[in-house]
């Protein structure tokens, strides 16, 4: 379905108010998952979503197994992944910010999709895929380059055509047996995507940079996060205290409903592209 077909399927009176609670304000974007899946990767806990048991950061560093296995589907998914395009909704909020409608954006997802799209001001609270850094002597290595010594030393894999992405951009391997991992080319210590796995906090100086965004506006849109995550809620707890206006928009139930000021059901592309089209009138 076409964005101008889905336009026309919004519910009025609930985007009417978004319109009213936005209009004349500063907006803090927050995004989640679900701003991305229209760009071809898909949702945590939406609709369609594969069932995953994330690896947490203690079996990543505690096991050369868990390594292997992590490295061969984060490769095998890393391909399709960095393919992706930004959507309506990433260059919607863009635009909305060079337009000094929109003050910056926090995301919860690691695909880099804002910064593609050109906005300037991102706070990724959960990092990113596009850095790896040595967790030994903190060298940092770009994705791309690492890419390339993975299949020159492993020159066996191959990305299977109709790959399963999964939100971070990885797939469920069938074997990972006789995987070379790429370690740190410095000391040669454990290498780590710079992204917050399971078990992990987000650092402290990251959530303090997404919460002077936050303060630094006068609403907050949330698109595409299920606010499962306490990040989120604790961002739009921030908000809250400040008396400014939340509007919420997500296909499916968030924790955040009953605390916003309008909730949106309905996909963030479309409902982003009418907000802006109201709100730059």
């Amino acid at each position: 379905m076409s964005i101008a077909t889905d336009l026309a399927a919004l519910p009025a009176q609930q985007l009417d108010a978004a319109i009213a609670a936005l209009s004349g304000r500063r907006i803090a974007v927050l995004t989640g998952a679900g701003v991305s899946t229209d760009s071809g990767i898909p949702d945590y806990r939406g609709e369609g979503a594969p069932r995953r048991t994330p690896m947490t950061v203690e079996q990543y560093l505690s096991s050369d197994a868990a390594r292997r296995r992590y490295w061969v589907g984060s490769h095998l998914g890393w391909r399709a992944f960095a393919t992706a395009e930004p959507n309506a909704g990433h260059r919607t909020i863009t635009t909305l910010e060079q337009r000094g409608i929109v003050s910056g954006v926090i995301t919860q997802n690691v695909d880099g999709l804002h910064v593609r799209a050109g906005s300037r001001r991102v706070v990724e609270l959960h990092g990113t895929m596009r850095r790896v850094f040595c967790t030994h002597c903190g060298q940092v290595f770009d994705r791309r380059d690492l890419a390339v010594r993975v299949e020159a030393d492993n020159p066996w894999i191959v990305v299977p055509e109709n790959v399963k992405l999964g939100p971070d951009g990885d797939v469920l391997p069938e074997s990972w047996e006789g995987f070379r991992v790429p370690s740190c080319t410095v000391c040669g210590g454990v290498l780590k995507p710079d992204v917050v796995f399971f078990g992990e906090f987000i650092p402290a100086e990251k959530f303090r940079e997404a919460e002077q965004l936050v303060h630094a506006s006068e609403a907050l849109v949330i698109a595409g996060s299920s606010l499962v995550v306490n990040s989120g809620i604790r961002l739009l707890e921030r908000a809250r205290r400040r008396r400014m206006p939340v509007v919420i928009v997500n296909r499916g139930e968030t924790r955040g409903d009953s605390r916003a000021t309008v909730k949106i059901e309905a996909g963030t592309s479309e409902v982003l592209t009418a907000l802006a089209d109201a709100l730059e009138a």
